[in-house]
């Protein structure tokens, strides 16, 4: 070892390699003095003053390490510009500013802020620079940007997931606590529509700023207290959510009987939350989670990424790799790759404008030529497998991966089952990402708030010491009397529906506060009525109704006018509309040819109105001589056969309801009765409290309680009372006779046609003159209105030496009769004679010569019209 020699060897050998690693490091940190590979300058923003910031920046540099240490990609090197935001809006755009103008890179990585993205994805369109954020907020939309790529899951991704555990616990209202920010208002639309297509709403969302000191969020959280809902969805970053929790532990609103569910980015960085907090104030919290399935890679990473962490940040605690740092390096190595496909020729430099004059700094930055090249590499692309599983990039957008949900036990968390869009909830994930074969869709055990195990209802009365506001009718003394303490002036209400009220709250497995709010009914036009009174739930003055809303309203509301009822309004108007209809039709079919359908205006108006209307009981007794009327009838006959049945089926089961109501004693029904049917209570739709009063009033109807109040009230008419309960018969509406109106319609309007075709066919003459519209309307007019004689005029003569009679035809055309506008008219003429001198004024036309067009004159005797 003395050798001076072998001294030199080994100096000359530490002196290489340190050279050599110094020019590694140096290229690593964007110092790349290797002028024969190809030099890719990229951008790096983020928030170092952050622990996920710092998680984003080692990983950055672990994949690039990993992407230069492959021998077969020395021609290109990509060279990392590092610059820290500082959490703040302005220094995220001057440092995307000073890449673009200065380093001139070929693409960013970052920010992480959504706020912060939103500008630098501007600049990026701007240049045609590809901007890979890990930006988690929907408001940013690749299909507004071109040039953005998102490197991480969106907050929206996740909605359907939590929407998948709140309808496995059957809550209908939940309470979103969210942050004011671009990151906590994204969430909101997305989850809405997620809930609401599971039928659940969401009652009230609390949003809480940022800066929000901790007595804010304390007087926040009593209000939530105040209202009924217990199923909150918290959407804030970890340390503003922090605070929360321990003021929520100290509100008692993490105690049993609460349910809390904690979105994604929360739970994906809960190790970032001090565990002081986690063990005393979110035991018992759901959260969801991208989930990343284990390999022997992702382990080996981790311990790299551990020992580098060391490295860069000696004087901080270790902070644990999350999914934001394995989305950084798979979405680097990405773009390594996407390099590599674009070529192994030199990057052009931004290309500068043409001109300088008059050109702001952002006019400056100039255009990038790769960036589209980039751009079309990289937005349909997969890492397969990636460090944080299939990496898959879809039209620019990150693809969702199964979500895991877990439980916040002790200091950590859980697995409790997954979810995936295919196959929604299951409590086990093969390795491949795809749902385990198996029945069971249920979650695992949960420990709840307040270490239970029972489910929470997701909803209590609330706390304010307000009370159940419930209205009752009052003026059915039958069923239901009001009356007023005389001294306590507390309103009393007392009779069957109360007493089975009553006796469905007792069965309830908790208190329900409640008071009763009176509301007069009076059988009078101008009065109020039950609509009036289901109305007040809508409008939230009551709470809840109680009365014989459904069994008992619509029959304490029949009067003389109960003819009306079996048939809705707008059945009626379509009935009488038809009526009228085909009184015209037939009217238009039969005023030519039917002297009964002929006379004056009034005589035949009235026509129009007594024929249809007649047919309704068949009393017609006018001589119907048109086969196209025949036709209308028979179908119009159908109709009101169908029509006057149903409506004394109808009119009949409701008039039985009520000769029941009150003579019920000499009627029996035979065979079996059921109690349950059309009994019920007025809730708010969405209300939670139905569930359990469903079920509290189907305990009561069969169970000996509600026979005790039967008789009670009734005596021995209790059956009288299972009677009324069953058939309540409704109203006859137009849906149920469309089709019939619908032949009735098509056959009438056919008919109609095919009468003015022929007309017009055979008064074509008229059609085919050179006057004006109005003259030829007015002229076909005319000739509609004349009557027309389609039998054969006579003309008789007594012949001696018998008693035959030779019958003359002096007139007759097939041609219908024509009145021409051009033509002088005839002097009235007589042309037909009965043999004896005397004239047929009724016929009243005349031939004036054969062969040509028939012109008719009125004699001097006209019909009336």
């Amino acid at each position: 070892m003395h050798n001076p020699r072998c001294r030199f060897l080994i100096i000359f050998i530490q002196l290489v390699s340190i050279i050599s690693f110094c020019h590694y490091v140096i290229g690593i940190r964007g110092e790349d003095n290797n002028t024969s590979a190809v030099k890719v300058d990229v951008g790096i923003i983020l928030d170092l003053e952050t622990e996920v910031g710092k998680v984003m920046h080692i990983s950055i540099l672990l994949a690039l390490v990993d992407y230069h240490a492959n021998t077969n990609r020395g021609a290109i090197r990509i060279v990392p510009h590092i610059r820290d935001s500082k959490k703040d809006n302005v220094e995220a755009a001057s440092a995307a500013i000073y890449l673009l103008k200065d380093v001139q890179v070929q693409a960013i990585f970052g920010p992480q802020m959504s706020t912060q993205t939103d500008f630098v994805i501007d600049l990026g369109n701007r240049v045609k620079v590809p901007i890979i954020s890990p930006a988690t907020s929907p408001l940013l939309t690749v299909e507004e940007n071109p040039f953005f790529i998102r490197g991480a899951l969106p907050s929206s991704s996740q909605t359907k997931a939590i929407a998948a555990i709140v309808k496995n616990y059957n809550w209908r209202e939940v309470v979103v606590i969210y942050e004011e920010s671009p990151y906590g208002t994204g969430i909101l639309p997305y989850l809405t529509d997620a809930l609401l297509e599971i039928n659940t709403l969401v009652s009230y969302r609390s949003g809480i700023s940022p800066s929000a000191n901790d007595d804010q969020i304390l007087r926040e959280l009593y209000k939530l207290k105040t209202m009924q809902t217990r199923v909150f969805i918290v959407h804030l970053q970890e340390n503003l959510a922090s605070r929360l929790f321990l003021k929520a532990k100290e509100a008692g609103m993490m105690n049993s009987g609460y349910a809390w569910i904690i979105t994604d980015v929360l739970t994906s960085l809960l190790d970032l939350v001090d565990t002081s907090v986690i063990e005393s104030s979110m035991q018992g919290v759901l959260g969801v989670k991208s989930y990343v399935p284990r390999s022997n890679e992702l382990d080996m990473f981790t311990k790299r990424w551990r020992k580098r962490f060391r490295q860069e940040y000696p004087d901080m605690d270790q902070v644990e790799l999350n999914v934001f740092g394995l989305w950084a390096y798979d979405s680097i190595t990405l773009f390594a790759e996407a390099v590599e496909k674009v070529g192994t020729t030199g990057i052009p430099k931004l290309k500068k404008p043409d001109t300088r004059e008059n050109l702001t700094d952002l006019d400056a930055l100039g255009t990038s030529e790769v960036g589209s090249l980039l751009i079309d590499s990289m937005q349909n692309t997969e890492l397969k497998p990636g460090l944080s599983g299939d990496f898959h990039i879809v039209d620019r957008e990150l693809q969702p991966s199964p979500y895991q949900i877990v439980n916040i036990i002790g200091k950590g968390e859980k697995i409790v089952g997954f979810w995936t869009e295919k196959d929604g909830i299951s409590h086990k994930l093969k390795m491949n990402g795809k749902t385990a074969k198996t029945n069971n869709k249920q979650l695992g055990v949960i420990i709840w708030p307040g270490e239970s195990t029972i489910v929470p209802r997701g909803w209590e009365i609330p706390t304010s010491g307000k009370k159940l506001r419930v209205g009752v009718p009052d003026g059915l003394e039958q069923f239901i009397k009001v009356e007023r303490d005389p001294t306590t002036q507390a309103v009393i209400a007392t009779g069957f529906v109360p007493d089975v009220f009553k006796e469905v709250i007792l069965s309830l497995p908790y208190a329900v506060p409640y008071e009763f709010i009176p509301f007069p009914i009076a059988h009078s036009p101008t009065s109020k009525n039950y609509d009036d009174l289901v109305h007040k739930i809508t409008s939230k003055e009551y709470d809840a109704v109680v009365g014989d809303v459904t069994i008992l309203a619509s029959r304490s509301e029949k009067n003389a006018w109960i003819f009306l009822k079996p048939l809705k309004a707008e059945l009626w108007i379509a009935t009488g509309a038809f009526f009228v209809f085909i009184g015209f039709v037939v009217w238009v079919l039969e005023h030519r040819v039917n002297k009964d359908f002929r006379g004056p205006k009034r005589k035949q108006v009235g026509m129009i109105f007594w024929f249809s209307f007649s047919t309704l009981v068949f009393a017609h007794k006018e001589k119907i001589t048109s086969n196209l009327s025949r036709f209308v009838l028979i179908v119009w006959v159908f109709v009101v056969l169908v029509l006057t049945s149903s409506y004394t089926a109808s009119l009949t089961s409701m008039l039985t309801v009520l000769m029941l109501s009150k003579y019920c004693r000499k009627y029996i029904m035979v065979g079996p009765t059921y109690k349950a049917a059309g009994f019920g209570f007025a809730f708010p739709k969405g209300s939670p409290l139905v569930p359990d009063v469903s079920r509290a009033v189907l305990k009561v109807i069969e169970g000996e309680t509600m026979n005790n109040i039967i008789q009670k009230w009734f005596g021995n008419e209790t059956n009288c009372l299972k009677q009324d309960g069953m058939a309540i018969a409704s109203s006859l509406t137009l849906d149920s006779f469309k089709g019939l109106f619908l032949i009735a319609g098509v056959s009438a309007g056919s008919s109609l046609l095919l009468f003015f075709v022929i007309f017009l066919y055979q008064n074509r003459e008229i059609l085919a003159t050179d006057d004006s519209i109005g003259k030829k309307l007015c002229a076909i007019a005319k000739v509609f209105d004349l009557k027309r004689d389609d039998s054969n005029s006579m003309s008789k003569k007594p012949s001696e030496g018998n008693e035959s009679l030779t019958a003359t035809v002096f007139a007759e055309s097939d041609a219908s009769i024509e009145l021409s506008p051009n033509l002088p008219l005839q002097s009235p003429e007589i042309g037909i004679s009965d043999g004896l001198g005397e004239s047929r004024a009724s016929e009243g036309f005349s031939t004036t010569e054969t062969g040509n067009p028939v012109h008719e004159t009125m004699s001097g005797t006209i019909e009336e019209r």
